[in-house]
């Protein structure tokens, strides 16, 4: 969709458009509406991301919160959002042996009990050897720290899904 179509979406039909980008979280793009007219792609990015790093730390918790685990029990069941199982699948995800699901599965529940929400890495593009290593490094950081990585990621993820779906011919 063409920036130029965007502008002219109401808000309703821009919530139905977009209001998946933030996993299981409209109100992000509700939000990130307040921003139109947008004058290109990157303004379109970067209201998605005001709108999420302006939210109280509550709501912040909760795009969070409403990530799955990598290659966890709803990859398994196929009950992942269609970007993000097409984001762990990019990664290899959907193709882990027994060892590296235990791997996985392992780090993912480590995570959760010392953070306290699950976490989050915009996988596409890395591998599953690079998306481990990324488990190990941060799993020793504070909860400050990881929050705020957290939140990054998430707009790394946003920006993915936003690119995909937004064509970057309109308006430069």
């Amino acid at each position: 969709m063409k920036v130029e179509e965007i502008n002219g979406l109401s808000a309703h039909e821009f919530v139905d458009a977009f209001g998946d980008i933030a996993e299981e979280s409209p109100w992000v793009a509700e939000q990130a509406f307040a921003s139109a007219p947008f004058s290109g792609p990157a303004a379109v990015i970067d209201a998605f991301s005001s709108a999420l790093l302006d939210a109280d730390d509550e709501d912040r918790l909760a795009v969070i919160c409403a990530h799955p685990d990598l290659a966890g029990k709803l990859a398994a069941a196929g009950r992942l959002t269609e970007d993000s199982t097409a984001e762990q699948a990019s990664a290899g995800l959907d193709s882990l042996t027994d060892a590296e699901r235990e791997e996985f599965t392992a780090l993912n529940e480590s995570y959760k009990a010392r953070f306290g929400f699950p976490f989050i890495l915009a996988v596409k593009g890395a591998t599953k050897a690079q998306i481990l290593d990324s488990f190990r490094q941060r799993l020793p950081q504070d909860r400050e720290t990881e929050f705020n990585e957290a939140l990054k990621q998430v707009c790394r993820i946003m920006t993915f899904r936003l690119a995909d779906r937004i064509d970057e011919g309109s308006n430069r």
